[in-house]
């Protein structure tokens, strides 16, 4: 009929379902709903990366593939390599020398003694429970050239060793502590019995043919050795 329009072949429009609002809710700009997890996932990849095999050898692509992600997806939450580095230690790095801080100082500082068994069982319990810890310290921080050397000294060494350190000087004064020993030293001790040996424990179960050689083992060692070698002449 003349004037009027077929409508063969033109989808028909759906009515809307009774009660639907045919207003689209516009979603909100920003990250997609499981992205925590994903961020999060990525700083324990490239925690684990570095401690595997140095911050420098590491590269966005390594992380990726240790987090089961695309390397876009790395760069759209951290940016480049550094900025990843510096929310790893932000997030990951100093929130446990934060918690051997507030354990060591639960303790009472005036009691050499307690101080150093403090150290011990917070530092072995951050070692149980972070076993990057060791291999990222003997690493990156004590080895020279170690991407995290500056760290420990501006600081992780303001919020714990000079701290502690000050601690047994005081004691030391008071007639409490050995006269012959140098309470910096102290510190660098106690790291020195149980971060180092954490670090090597695959080496000296091997060696003495020993499973039984683990963190609570070097805790005790360590307490052991400790209880005698404070106390003044």
């Amino acid at each position: 009929m003349a004037g009027t329009r077929s409508t063969a072949g033109k989808p028909k429009r759906r009515a809307p379902r009774k009660g639907a609002s045919r207003t689209r809710v516009a979603r909100s700009p920003g990250r997609p709903a499981a992205g925590a997890d994903q961020a999060q996932r990525i700083l324990d990849a490239a925690l684990a990366c570095y401690a595997r095999e140095g911050v420098k050898a590491t590269s966005i692509r390594d992380v990726a593939r240790e987090a089961g992600v695309t390397p876009a997806l790395v760069h759209y939450y951290y940016g480049d390599a550094e900025r990843l580095l510096e929310e790893v230690i932000n997030a990951r790095v100093l929130p446990v020398f934060g918690a051997v801080r507030d354990a060591v100082t639960r303790v009472d500082e005036e009691d050499p003694g307690a101080l150093a068994t403090g150290f011990v069982n917070a530092i072995c319990q951050a070692i149980e429970l972070h076993p990057w810890l060791p291999p990222l310290w003997v690493r990156e921080i004590i080895s020279e050239g170690g991407a995290l050397r500056d760290l420990l000294v501006t600081r992780i060494g303001p919020l714990l060793p000079q701290a502690i350190a000050r601690a047994f000087a005081r004691a030391q004064q008071q007639g409490r502590v050995n006269p012959d020993l140098d309470p910096r030293l102290i510190i660098v001790t106690l790291i020195g019995l149980t971060l180092l040996p954490a670090a090597g424990a695959p080496v000296w179960r091997r060696i003495f043919n020993a499973l039984d050689l683990d963190m609570d083992g070097v805790r005790r060692h360590a307490l052991a050795l400790l209880a005698r070698g404070l106390e003044a002449a």
